[in-house]
């Protein structure tokens, strides 16, 4: 079966690691693994705890659980911080009534619509820390970095930390910078962007006692994540996507993504009617390029008919007037493709 045989056209995706494309496409070795996790029974509490282990000792951290996306990853280790590892706590979710601490502080800047997994959990949700705290759940990137107090002043603060990553990859070291280095209780990471695991995995990276209090509250327990099922196939396929990624020379990878960047930039520096410019870092703060378009008012007109068009291509859309090229999630045998694309579309507007 292919997206072929349901009538649907595949897209380069130009873009970013956008949930609504797909996230990204499979490391090498990912699907192997979840093929291979798929033709055998297991205890699933064991693979999950070998799983978690594995994944704190490859990035230093006490502990590890991977989740049904980052999302999840959320409302388990918010979860996690109103109740702890008590399961008679945990069986009370989403009611926190009688729990001392149920508040998570979400600072108003950061606001942006993620913060509904924590209330998902029962938690009330606040800007400002106070007795009863149970965590503050701030977020990683520029996009929510405005108006917010930085990561070090809130650790500070001694009140657990829930650091959201969730697209901070690359560069690799979010998967211990913010929690080994810089002291948060946490950080939960999107298995399915920049690492390039399955797209409906996640994990959760931190303290044990915040993981211990994770699989309270998950599948197969009766918790708020008991619907936020991971199988034995995510499990294996994450794993072997964080290995597969630490295996990487990342200044190589950036370098090439710098390369692909320098590509377009020529490619359409011969297109009347543009501006051109190199971005950085990328829209979610990574550490590497875009090449940035100026297009002019009518820019949704020609996103449009990119999208549309053969091949299909996705971009990103950056103010009112401009189309971002994102190499980050463009295959080496697209890079042209892309480039042709973009080049045919302005010259025929």
């Amino acid at each position: 079966m292919t997206y072929q045989d349901l009538g649907i056209r595949p897209v380069i995706n130009a873009d970013s690691t956008l949930t609504r494309l797909g996230g990204s496409v499979l490391a090498p070795p990912v699907a192997a693994a979840m093929v291979a996790a798929g033709r055998e029974f297991v205890d699933l509490a064991e693979l999950h705890r070998a799983v978690g282990d594995r994944l704190a000792e490859l990035t230093g951290n006490e502990a590890g659980y991977v989740t049904c996306g980052a999302w999840a990853g959320t409302v388990h280790a918010v979860a996690a911080c109103l109740t702890g590892a008590d399961p008679e706590l945990a069986a009370r979710l989403p009611d926190t009534r009688g729990l001392p601490r149920d508040e998570v502080v979400v600072f108003a800047a950061q606001r942006k619509g993620y913060e509904e997994a924590a209330r998902l959990t029962g938690a009330k949700l606040t800007t400002e820390i106070g007795p009863r705290t149970a965590a503050v759940l701030w977020y990683a990137g520029p996009r929510f970095a405005e108006g917010a107090p930085e990561l070090a002043e809130v650790v500070a603060t001694g009140v657990p930390v829930i650091v959201d990553a969730a697209a901070q990859i690359p560069p690799i070291a979010t998967l211990w910078r913010h929690t080994v280095e810089l002291g948060a209780t946490a950080v939960v990471v999107s298995g399915g962007k920049g690492l390039r695991g399955p797209q409906s995995s996640g994990l959760v990276l931190g303290r044990r006692s915040l993981i211990e209090g994770c699989r309270v509250h998950g599948s197969p327990n009766h918790g708020v994540g008991r619907g936020m099922k991971v199988g034995k196939e995510e499990l294996l396929g994450l794993l072997a996507a964080v290995e597969w990624n630490l295996a990487q020379d990342e200044t190589a990878v950036l370098a090439g993504y710098e390369a692909v960047v320098d590509r377009w930039l020529t490619g359409l520096a011969a297109v009347p009617g543009v501006r051109l410019e190199r971005g950085y870092p990328s829209e979610a703060g990574q550490p590497h390029s875009r090449a940035i378009v100026h297009i002019g008012p009518d820019r949704d007109r020609v996103v449009a008919a990119l999208l549309a068009g053969e091949p299909r291509v996705a971009v990103g859309m950056l103010g009112a007037a401009a189309i971002a090229l994102n190499p980050q999630t463009v295959a080496a045998e697209q890079v042209d493709r892309v480039l042709t694309a973009v080049v045919q579309t302005l010259r025929a507007r």
